[in-house]
């Protein structure tokens, strides 16, 4: 009994220490330090008294009667980081916060429905919003009054106005509380659409016509500055540009794809993308990683390739995917969710893209006789200058040209290239590193194990496809839970947040890709049982669409129904697409319908601001022109699709089995001598062939 009391007793004695010693290293701890995500890490040291957001926060604001202060961001925001130093690391501003409201943190990509109604309401507010978002809102959540990024003098400012007008006229605050109430709750209104669908191609065609007025047909993109890459749109008009023979749409789209690709928004020495370009030209970038668009533009250059077979794109995923594999990839097959914009100088300031530019004395150190060509291939010139004599790399000329110009041959231009490469990502990486956000989220990772699978599909190479398994075992052994729902987070062997639709539709649709290739039913089944889930716990079945969050979950000022493509695509337009296919594989009259409800509902809006709906309009030309659905049976089932992948063909999805199957789709169809391929369009089905090629015909018709 001694030996058990004085080792407690030591252990009490050396946890009390270390508790001590990380107090001792910082002046303030708030709350926050109970948390996993990065970013409220990031500020559990502020002077600030944070909280995160919970029922206990928000109780306590409730019986205190205190407004409450809300700042939402992210670990990869610059500016977030910004109004950190400047104005919740000062313990004046600290007083002020303190005095007068119960302060809250929220990490934006954990808590993504939080984030959507206070953005909501700064919309509404100032006609724009962005990160970091900071709201005052009621007691009771609330909102009145937000905006962005504030400077220290405006936001002290600010925030002794609102408290003054609490103290002495609260009622002008409750007032204007619910009439922004009515507003929130109004954007968040889907109404069922009753007209008959109608899904025509000239619909689409008209949408285009209004959508190409906004095209930059000099370097791709939208004709404006911030540019964001939006995979979504592009990924439709690729699509769409094949199946119509759009030729000057398909120009388009692969000037788009090439000047993204030859851009400093492009990692040209470590791989993968930034979240945008600052400039017309995708050449500064904002230099945060996030994993969400670089598994979207993987799966949009892996079929860009399919069709053009342009090297340049098959370079562009590979790159990334080491990228990925290097510095976003955990031991269990996990991915992270970012990496920040800014990193120390060597003087040991803060500054946004130190860890990526370069100055021009330091490549003529590394690089020595190299120099000369790799300054021109990367333009190190005034066409590359950036600010304070750095330069972020960008490509102004195809391989084609360099090579005319300095006589080389295309080996020997690959060859210095990589040589580049090696170089500079060595002498890289003795700088200090970007702070990495360590979380893992569901729906990012579904979108990175898609990206991995299409990439599969496309280049057959098969560390690709270990590592979408690994990823989608992790998801099924970490994420899926008993009761068949999923969490959305997932950090040091926890998660903590019930899972949101955005986490079921984009884990849906890795599944079903996934499934297209290896024919193992179980991520067919998974997805199928996931919807059935989603309908259980998410479905309003007055608009016939899905709710962003769970009916298990905790009610906010508003429940809202997402359904606007962004730089990730609505998750009810993700949704839809799912259920537009899972109602083939099963035969299931309530998935098709709800798809076709959904479709329908949002038509309406989709002419007026056709880029917010791309991933709609891809649905919508799975109705207005054929979708076949492939039905492959018997022992060579496997390289029958291998082999039909090595072809663009987006508007089919695959059925196979290597043995009988009493699936709809490939029941009664198995013959033990040969392997037949039935192509179909609504159950009616063209004579079975045993070669890929005639399939293909049946698919081009």
């Amino acid at each position: 009994m001694k030996s058990i009391l004085l080792s407690l007793f030591i252990i009490t004695l050396i946890s009390c220490k270390g508790q001590n010693s990380e107090t001792m290293k910082h002046k303030y701890t708030n709350d926050l330090i109970n948390e996993t995500s990065p970013y409220l890490l990031q500020h559990a040291h502020n002077p600030v008294n944070w909280n995160p957001w919970n029922p206990k926060t928000l109780a306590k604001a409730k019986s205190e009667k205190k407004l409450i202060l809300i700042s939402v961001g992210y670990a990869a925001c610059h500016w977030c980081h910004v109004m950190e130093h400047e104005s919740f690391e000062d313990s004046l501003v600290a007083q002020v916060m303190n005095k007068n409201f119960i302060n809250i943190k929220v990490d934006r990509e954990e808590r993504p429905d939080v984030d959507q109604v206070y953005m909501s309401a700064v919309q509404l507010m100032t006609g724009s919003g962005g990160w970091p978002l900071n709201v005052i809102a009621l007691p009771d959540g609330r909102p009145v009054w937000g905006g962005t990024y504030f400077k220290k003098e405006q936001w002290m400012d600010a925030l002794e106005q609102i408290s003054k007008l609490y103290v002495e006229k609260p009622e002008k605050l409750y007032e204007y509380a619910d009439k922004l109430e009515e507003g929130i709750k109004a954007l968040d209104v889907v109404t069922l659409n009753t007209d008959e669908p109608v899904f025509e191609k000239s619909y689409i065609d008209d949408a285009l016509k209004n959508w190409s007025k906004h095209f930059d047909n000099n370097f791709g993109g939208m004709n404006r500055a911030p540019k964001f890459m939006m995979p979504n749109n592009y990924h439709f008009l690729l699509r769409y540009a094949y199946q119509t023979n759009d030729k000057k749409l398909q120009d388009y789209v692969n000037l788009t794809l090439t000047k993204m690709a030859y851009g400093g928004v492009f990692d040209q020495i470590g791989g993968g993308f930034s979240r945008y370009s600052v400039d017309m030209k995708w050449h500064v970038p904002h230099f945060e990683k996030m994993l969400y668009d670089n598994g979207q533009l993987v799966s949009l250059y892996a079929d860009a390739y399919l069709i053009t077979k342009n090297q340049l794109y098959k370079n562009i995923v590979t790159e990334t995917l080491e990228y990925i594999k290097r510095d976003m990839t955990t031991e269990n097959g996990a991915f992270y969710s970012s990496l920040d914009a800014s990193s120390k100088t060597p003087e040991g300031e803060i500054e946004e893209g130190a860890f990526y530019v370069w100055k021009k004395e330091e490549l003529k150190s590394v690089l020595k006789e190299e120099f000369k060509l790799f300054s021109d291939y990367y333009n190190i010139n005034n066409y590359g200058f950036w600010e304070h004599d750095n330069y972020v790399l960008i490509r102004k000329d195809d391989d084609a040209s360099i090579i005319k110009k300095h006589n080389i041959s295309i080996e020997t231009l690959n060859e210095k290239k990589n040589q580049w490469k090696t170089m500079l990502l060595k002498e890289r990486n003795k700088r200090t590193k970007p702070g990495l956000d360590d979380k893992t989220l569901t729906s990012w990772n579904a979108i990175m194990l898609k990206g991995y699978v299409d990439a599969y599909r496309v280049f057959g190479n098969d560390d690709y496809l270990a590592s979408a398994e690994k990823n989608a075992n992790f998801i099924i052994n970490n994420m899926l839970r008993e009761d068949g729902g999923l969490d959305h987070n997932y950090k040091n062997g926890k998660s903590n947040i019930n899972g949101y639709l955005e986490d079921y539709s984009a884990t849906i649709d890795a599944f079903l890709t996934l499934y297209e290739i290896t024919l193992n039913e179980t991520w067919l089944n998974t997805a199928r049982d996931l919807a059935n889930y989603t309908f259980d716990h998410f479905f309003d079945e007055k608009s016939k669409m899905f709710y962003f969050t769970s009916n298990e979950d905790e009610s906010l000022v508003s429940r809202s129904i997402e359904y606007r493509d962004n730089v990730i695509p609505a998750s009810n337009s993700i949704m839809a697409k799912n259920l537009f296919k899972l109602s083939h594989y099963f035969e299931n009259e309530h998935y098709s319908k709800t798809a076709m409800s959904m479709l329908n509902n949002v038509k309406p809006e989709m002419l007026e601001y056709p880029s917010g709906y791309s991933n709609w309009f891809d649905l919508m030309l799975n109705y207005a022109q054929p979708y076949y659905e492939v039905a492959i049976v018997g022992a060579d089932a496997k390289q029958k699709i291998t082999e039909l992948n090595k072809t663009y063909l987006p508007n089919k999805l695959i059925a196979a089995s290597t043995s009988e199957n009493n699936m709809p789709l490939l029941e009664n169809r198995y013959n033990p001598d040969k392997t037949y391929i039935y192509v179909c369009v609504n159950k009616a089905c063209k004579l079975p062939v045993t070669e890929v090629n005639d399939a293909i015909k049946f698919l081009k018709e």
